[in-house]
């Protein structure tokens, strides 16, 4: 595995300033080359001042399409969507002219909304421009759950469909993730962590052979290109 690069910084704040400028330099540069960018990001509170920098960049973005990592199985308006989350905190200002797929459909079950979530991606050249991924204490990340059932199916990189559903006791709500293919073919893979604690698992993690009880590992060893991550210490 090609040891990823990382980038520290002294807080959360000068993190989110520099992420946010090379994500915009990546996306801006694959709209002057392909004409056309696309960009997938991850939920929860560490990305929120990362997404308020962003949406500010003034790039071409009505030439960009943003999609999710992942999504829980919930309606739009729930607090629990990232669906939610992305649209309050980073399609908004310039960001606003970005397009937008989302991973949640009203589907019977999981599996059903992952076919309707392949299908909507399909329109979507790849492989992704940017992916920007977290990771939990637990070593997850997308929705790769050491404890889901098919861990080891949906750690595949062979598998053909962009959207995979998931459940895992420790998700909480069934789950959507773009799939492993999708992810390590990404030309710029990021991994955004804040704190020591989150710092020290990582590390770790990228000291023992990649497998399904190390999920960030496994990603990060089937990437296509050098992964990028951006670390700082929490407030």
């Amino acid at each position: 595995m090609t040891q990823p690069v990382w980038h520290e910084f002294a807080s959360p704040d000068t993190l989110a300033d520099a992420l946010a400028g090379t994500v915009a330099e990546v996306l801006e540069n694959a709209v002057q080359t392909r004409g056309h960018a696309s960009l997938a990001v991850s939920g929860g509170r560490t990305p929120v001042l990362f997404f308020d920098r962003l949406s500010r960049c003034p790039i071409p973005w009505r030439k960009i399409i943003v999609t999710l990592v992942d999504e829980r199985f919930v309606p739009g308006d729930s607090p629990r969507s990232n669906a939610r989350l992305v649209t309050r905190h980073l399609l908004q200002n310039e960001a606003a002219r970005a397009g937008f797929i989302g991973l949640y459909s009203q589907a019977q079950n999981t599996e059903s909304a992952a076919r309707e979530a392949s299908a909507a991606l399909a329109a979507l050249p790849m492989p992704l421009d940017v992916a920007v991924l977290g990771m939990g204490t637990d070593r997850h990340t997308a929705s790769f759950f050491p404890d889901a059932a098919d861990i080891d199916t949906l750690l595949d990189a062979a598998d053909g469909q962009a959207v995979r559903s998931v459940n895992a006791r420790s998700a909480g709500e069934p789950r959507l993730t773009l799939s492993m293919k999708v992810l390590a073919s990404a030309r710029y893979l990021m991994v955004h962590i804040e704190g020591n604690d989150k710092k020290e698992v990582l590390e770790e993690a990228l000291t023992v052979p990649p497998g399904p009880a190390t999920p960030i590992g496994a990603v990060l060893a089937a990437a296509e290109n050098p992964a990028h991550i951006y670390w700082a210490p929490t407030r």
